[in-house]
């Protein structure tokens, strides 16, 4: 009997504990609850006061830190790769060698040569804005349209 008291006693503790919303609930009671943990709390990662400027022009560093925002993507990038490759050999899936040696269809190919197209765009987005803004709309395109309407 005392057995089964004991147990009840610690049931309701621990059924106490699983309600009570207490930061120091021990380990054995919080496991025993079985409730699920809270989301951590996201804080927005924001820089406070000025960025750094590393060069005399603005737009150098703006290049810079989009190098090293790209490097780090890419780094990431070969990492996870490289896992992956690994983990298909190992498993004997397919060899490394197939990898570098793949060679798409004609469909597939186009849908990369798109889908490249449509990234350089994405990518080169705000340097094409700004060379819009310096020469204009309007402005000729080509030497041969400067040619013509001096011309003319």
């Amino acid at each position: 009997m005392k057995k089964t008291a004991k147990n009840t006693s610690r049931a309701r503790a621990t059924a106490r504990d699983a309600a009570r919303p207490s930061a120091r609930r021990s380990a054995p009671a919080a496991s025993t609850a079985r409730r699920a943990a809270p989301a951590p709390v996201r804080i927005a990662r924001i820089a406070k006061g000025k960025k750094p400027q590393y060069f005399s022009d603005p737009a150098i560093d703006k290049l810079l830190w989009m190098t090293l925002t790209l490097m780090e993507e890419l780094s990431v990038t070969r990492d996870r790769l490289d896992a992956v490759e690994n983990l298909l050999e190992g498993r004997r899936v397919l060899k490394i060698a197939d990898v570098d040696g793949y060679r798409p269809a004609a469909a597939a190919g186009r849908r990369r040569q798109a889908q490249r197209a449509a990234y350089v765009d994405r990518m080169m987005r705000a340097a094409q804005a700004e060379l819009e803004e310096i020469t204009g709309r309007d402005m000729p395109l080509s030497e041969a349209e400067v040619v013509a309407a001096v011309e003319a």
